[in-house]
């Protein structure tokens, strides 16, 4: 006995249906956690003490001074940045260059970056941090009494890492408290770079189901999200096409324009 378009219809709709329906699910748990969490707190600004601005009295040399002295000893044609910053203090300028030149035509990747940290006062460079002085700077944004737990030191970083696609290396400051945050510092830029919490944590593996981002968590066009849109879609219109075909009250008024 054949079987009727109904019977196909029903079963690959309950298959989509079932198939989408964990994912809906897992977008509809991160929807809900995203709209009821405050996002300063995922940020983890309350854990952020302000840090005293520096003071308009400081003699301040020439930034161009500052890189002609810089160019002596390295090759820098392009800048990207300057940038006045307080280390531990003192008020420093951060430079970050490239030399374009140094780069291979043809080939495609990203262009190094290099990084200085001059004495905004004197003009002389200063090497990168170290780990007591990467703690310290930790410490000073860390709003309370931190407790130090553990110091890691990251020279590289995969695509699933809380503190992927940012400078390196780094220092990785964890404290103790009911969060759990973690305060990247970078060494060469000599300031901290983010603050990781459990609730930006939770935050973050949300986002990877909600936007189906397996290898990288943050690409929103990726061809996994864009294929189960069109099997929604799908299963949207074997929905309207299983009403049609089951409907009775459709059939009589059929058969009666008939």
């Amino acid at each position: 006995m054949a079987k009727s378009k109904n019977y196909y219809l029903r079963k690959s709709h309950r298959w989509l249906g079932l198939l989408l329906g964990i994912q809906f699910l897992f977008w509809t748990i991160g929807g809900l956690y995203f709209s009821w969490s405050n996002i300063d707190e995922v940020h983890g600004d309350p854990m952020k003490k302000q840090t005293p601005l520096l003071s308009s009295n400081i003699p301040l040399i020439s930034p161009s001074s500052v890189l002609n002295e810089i160019k002596q000893s390295h090759q820098l044609d392009s800048l990207i940045s300057i940038q006045l910053v307080d280390v531990l203090g003192i008020a420093y300028y951060q430079i970050r260059g490239t030399n374009k030149h140094n780069i291979q035509v043809g080939h495609q990747h990203k262009i190094p970056v290099a990084t200085f940290l001059a004495n905004a006062s004197t003009g002389q460079l200063r090497s990168q941090l170290t780990k007591a002085e990467a703690i310290q700077v930790a410490k000073r944004v860390f709003n309370g009494s931190p407790i130090v737990t553990s110091i890691t030191y990251l020279t590289s970083t995969d695509n699933h890492h809380e503190y992927r696609e940012s400078p390196l290396p780094a220092y990785a400051v964890s404290f103790q408290h009911p969060t759990n945050t973690t305060v990247y510092v970078s060494t060469e830029l000599g300031t901290v770079q983010k603050f990781r919490t459990n609730q930006w944590r939770t935050f973050d593996f949300l986002w990877m189901l909600h936007t189906m981002d397996y290898k990288s968590r943050d690409n929103f066009g990726n061809w996994l999200l864009k294929g189960f849109s069109i099997l929604g879609l799908f299963t949207i219109l074997s929905g309207f096409l299983l009403f049609i075909y089951s409907s009775r009250s459709l059939k009589k008024w059929v058969r009666f324009i008939n």
